[in-house]
């Protein structure tokens, strides 16, 4: 699987290319997923209660202080100074209110301690205050780690077939229509999944993630839908007696933009750490779990990372054994790094670019039509 380019069109240079990262390898590995644990350090497999509540402390420490400057000093600034004051917090705001999204993540992946119930508490209390539905999410999330990068079974972001490309994909296939198709999924996504199960496996019949007889769920799971909906939908009264007594305006400018923010924040993450010309995707004569796991690429967001918790660059870490808590999945992950060799890869591109690179490039999948393998799907562009 070589390195795949694409040559400039500038005519002052023919030699003149921009090179893209190596397609991950779609062979079999030649190392197991035991290998890669023996070459983790064991300390990196402990949960620590109290180290993850600091983590916790620390992260909701910061957006009260945030909260606390901008509701108390952001009024009192000239109009034109608010007009930028404002959106400088919403987003600041937001990167920290996504690391407290993301631990809430880790309880539902059980690495925040070693209490299965601590973890749901703690987990259902941070979500359902970021307007995540903890258990529902958290069981479907699971089948996707559990069928990552099938094309019959894997929950989220499955490429479509080049026969399956809607009619108006053609009016959409230039730069206008890529960044509309992009800021429509940084804020409509979520809400679309959650409500319509949109960019996700189809049943045969209606599926979303609050009824808790959706064929999402099975019948040991529908009680914590339940239990969901409540913790979410209580969110959503605390927020209309809070803009009943604050005004509306006031909410959304100290909490729901910063929210919003979280939001498109996660669904780039997941969306960038799946969506790449790089990866591969198998149907059901290839897919197996270890390789599906690997289908799937680290990203680099400069200083965002530890905002983050590293979410972003120990995702494929993350997929193998994803019970290791964010503070030691680095250290995993720089230790299984010469294990993997080629399976491993790490997109260092600038947000913005990454996307609009996955709108042009990954508008459809389909196999190499050189390649005797017709069981791998790559992404394609439409030109």
């Amino acid at each position: 699987m070589g390195a795949y380019q694409r040559i400039s069109s500038d005519p002052k240079s023919e030699l003149k290319k921009e090179s893209y990262p190596k397609r991950v390898p779609s062979d079999k590995p030649p190392f197991t997923l035991a290998t890669l644990k023996k070459a983790i350090p064991a300390h990196c497999f402990n949960r620590s209660l109290v180290r993850s509540f600091s983590y916790l402390a620390y992260d909701l420490s910061v957006c009260y202080t945030l909260f606390y400057i901008a509701k108390t000093f952001i009024p009192l600034l000239p109009t034109p100074l608010a007009y930028i004051a404002w959106p400088m917090y919403w987003f600041i705001q937001g990167a920290f209110m996504t690391g407290i999204w993301v631990i809430g993540h880790e309880c539902g992946h059980h690495s925040f301690s070693d209490y299965q119930w601590v973890d749901n508490f703690v987990g259902l209390i941070l979500h359902s205050a970021l307007l995540t539905p903890y258990f529902a999410w958290k069981y479907s999330h699971r089948r996707h780690h559990s069928n990552t990068g099938s094309l019959s079974h894997d929950e989220v972001y499955l490429p479509r077939l080049k026969d399956s490309i809607p009619w108006y994909s053609k009016y959409l296939n230039n730069p206008a229509g890529r960044v509309i198709r992009v800021v429509s999924m940084l804020f409509l996504a979520f809400p679309l999944y959650l409500l319509f199960n949109a960019s996700s496996q189809k049943h045969d019949r209606f599926a979303n993630h609050f009824d808790p007889y959706s064929p999402i769920f099975t019948d040991r799971e529908r009680v914590q839908v339940v239990i969901s909906d409540i913790g979410y939908f209580s969110t959503i009264y605390a927020f209309y007696s809070i803009a009943k007594a604050q005004g509306f305006t006031w909410l959304f400018c100290t909490y729901l933009a910063p929210l919003l923010v979280v939001h498109a924040l996660f669904i780039i993450i997941t969306f960038l750490h799946h969506t790449n010309p790089t990866l591969p995707h198998y149907d059901n004569s290839e897919w197996e779990w270890f390789r599906g796991a690997l289908s799937t690429i680290d990203l680099d967001f400069g200083w965002m990372n530890k905002v983050l918790h590293n979410v972003t660059n120990t995702h494929i870490c993350h997929h193998l054994i994803s019970t290791i808590p964010h503070y030691h999945a680095l250290e995993a992950t720089e230790a299984i790094k010469p294990v993997l060799g080629a399976y491993y890869q790490i997109d260092t591109t600038p947000i913005h670019k990454a996307l609009y690179r996955a709108a042009k490039e990954c508008i459809y999948a389909e196999p190499d039509h050189d390649d005797k393998n017709q069981g791998v799907y790559w992404y394609k562009g439409t030109n």
